[in-house]
């Protein structure tokens, strides 16, 4: 039933749309009026102002025809950068990009993918459950959309985001983060003339540094410092450096003990090289949850609904656990069940990604077949 063509002109489409971060107005127009013309009443939120961008979650819903819970469907609008006049090539079932800029299939796929399953349901008049349809903004600049995401405009409890690359499997696991932010404060001086006179923020960042643990910290956990700032010439001793880190892991009490190993590791360094009676150096740090930790049950209804679903469909869904976070984790901390699905989208995020037409198609079967299940009655724990 799905309709190859049409998914792919539609991906196609979509992808030549500019949508980087905070800009996602252009596409949200388009996915309204796509949503309107398939009979879903369509709202947006009021994100905007609060992710500081110019457009807001989009939240479509279809009735059903079929008395079960309602399930959502999700993915997010906007793309990473260069995501700017994105020119869709199209060769042996595989679409990339020029070359130039991103492909933006993480996350267009999932968009061109849930509607040609809505257009499907419509044309063929199938039985369906009430499915919400929830389109992000701001998901790759820290899942901002999904954070201020109006969830009174939600009933579904459950349901699934469609941003992974493994076709063959749902995330079931993903960890919990946090933003750490540290701010070493020293004094300035001409590093020439008197350079006893400064303290290097500098030379305080890096004694810190020298005595943390840093990268795969375990099975569960991983923590890094990614970006730091400091420094204003070659002869002048540094003031004021500013770290920006991470810390991850599957579980909490992991994750606070990798955290405060960071916070102890830069407060006692700094503290050591502070000479009596003085002020500086010092530091200030702040920790931040960036998002807590996406855990499934295997008996949970999303996961047995799918698996289901693709068993089918003669095909197997394997659990995953993953490093990284997802819109999922978000909703997972709101009370709502995520699976995450695969679309087939490969080199996320760089020049080369790309995604085979076929593994979309495959998606939107499973995509399809999970209504069709639900819509026979409810399944599950």
């Amino acid at each position: 039933m799905i309709n190859s063509k049409r998914l792919g002109d539609r991906f196609k489409m979509l992808a030549q749309i500019d949508s980087e971060s905070r800009h996602e107005t252009a596409i949200a127009r388009v996915l309204e009026k796509i949503l309107q013309d398939m009979g879903a009443s369509v709202c947006f939120d009021d994100a905007a102002g609060k992710v500081g961008g110019e457009c807001s979650n989009l939240v479509a819903k279809f009735k059903g025809t079929a008395d079960v819970s309602p399930l959502f469907l999700s993915g997010h609008m906007d793309t990473v950068v260069p995501g700017k006049g994105v020119k869709v090539q199209f060769e042996n079932g595989i679409f990339k990009s020029d070359g130039t800029t991103i492909l933006g299939g993480d996350d267009k796929s999932a968009l061109a993918i849930i509607l040609e399953v809505m257009e499907v349901v419509k044309e063929n008049q199938l039985p369906c459950p009430p499915v919400e349809i929830i389109f992000t903004v701001c998901e790759e600049i820290g899942l901002l959309g999904a954070k201020h995401l109006d969830m009174s405009l939600m009933e579904a409890k459950f349901g699934y985001i469609l941003d992974s690359t493994d076709t063959q499997g749902i995330v079931t696991r993903a960890p919990s983060a946090n933003k750490i932010t540290i701010k070493v404060y020293g004094r300035a001086a001409h590093a020439g003339a008197a350079p006893e006179k400064g303290i290097s923020a500098i030379y305080a960042a890096a004694k810190a540094i020298s005595g943390l643990e840093l990268g795969r910290i375990d099975t569960e956990s991983t923590c890094n410092l990614g970006t730091i700032f400091g420094g204003m010439a070659t002869n002048i001793i540094p003031e004021y450096v500013e770290i920006h880190g991470e810390s991850r892991s599957h579980d909490r009490g992991k994750l606070k003990t990798i955290t405060q190993n960071i916070v102890t590791g830069f407060e006692t360094a700094v503290a050591d090289l502070r000479e009596e009676g003085q002020k500086l150096p010092r530091v200030d740090i702040e920790v931040e949850e960036d998002f807590p930790n996406t855990h499934i049950p295997e008996d949970h209804m999303a996961i047995v609904l799918a698996r289901k679903a693709a068993a089918s469909l003669g095909r197997e869904l394997a659990s995953k656990t993953i490093g990284g976070g997802a819109d999922a984790n978000i909703f997972f901390g709101k009370g709502i069940v995520a699976g995450v699905l695969g679309t087939g989208m490969t080199d996320v995020h760089t020049l080369n990604e790309s995604i085979a037409l076929s593994d979309m198609e495959n998606t939107a079967r499973l995509v399809l077949e999970i209504l069709k299940v639900h819509a026979q009655g409810e399944t599950g724990a």
